[in-house]
């Protein structure tokens, strides 16, 4: 029997943390994701299922963040859904349970890293980081976006004060530094 130790995305037993000038930058390491694709002529009976797991199905540039299941909208018909471990740590069999045949679903968890940055400051860091329009953001709202050459999610929790940063695993130590070099920029 082989003796696993599971590693965060950066590397280390234990999630990293780090707080520069006010601003905390902490790595999510118990979230399961898994990705959704409505099936052509499924695509209502998809939505209502959905519905179902996680409340509202968010429309473009949005997220639902209100219960265990969280979902953001990707594309047309598509949908990253999300949720701690302590919940389900198995989130493609039960959310492909939960809509049958009406959607394509995969595993997306270890495909993905993710980073909270919290803080007074936090829009003066995503100016350094991406091109997103800051001004317009509220709860809720989910863009996919270029950080540090990756493609990326920046996901608002609470505006000015709390984001989810999803970006590839196989970066997230550039990632991260990213990220905190632009937290020592505004300090």
């Amino acid at each position: 029997m082989h003796d696993l130790i599971a590693i965060t995305a950066l590397g280390a037993s234990e999630p990293q943390v780090e707080t520069i000038g006010g601003i905390t930058c902490t790595e999510v390491a118990n979230l399961a994701l898994a990705s959704v694709a409505a099936r052509l002529g499924g695509e209502a009976a998809c939505r209502e299922r959905l519905a179902s797991l996680v409340g509202t199905v968010p429309a473009a540039g949005k997220a639902e963040l209100t219960g265990p299941f969280s979902a953001k909208w990707v594309g047309p018909d598509q949908w990253m859904v999300g949720v701690e471990y302590e919940v389900q740590n198995d989130i493609a069999a039960h959310v492909k349970a939960a809509l049958g045949n009406t959607a394509s679903v995969t595993e997306q968890t270890d495909a993905w890293s993710a980073f909270d940055l919290s803080g007074q400051r936090i829009n003066r860091v995503l100016e350094l980081l991406c091109n997103i329009n800051l001004s317009s953001v509220g709860a809720g709202s989910a863009a996919r976006t270029s950080i540090h050459h990756l493609s990326c999610f920046v996901i608002c929790r609470v505006p000015n004060a709390n984001v989810r940063i999803l970006g590839p695993r196989a970066s997230a130590t550039s990632l991260h530094s990213a990220i905190t070099t632009a937290m020592r920029s505004v300090r």
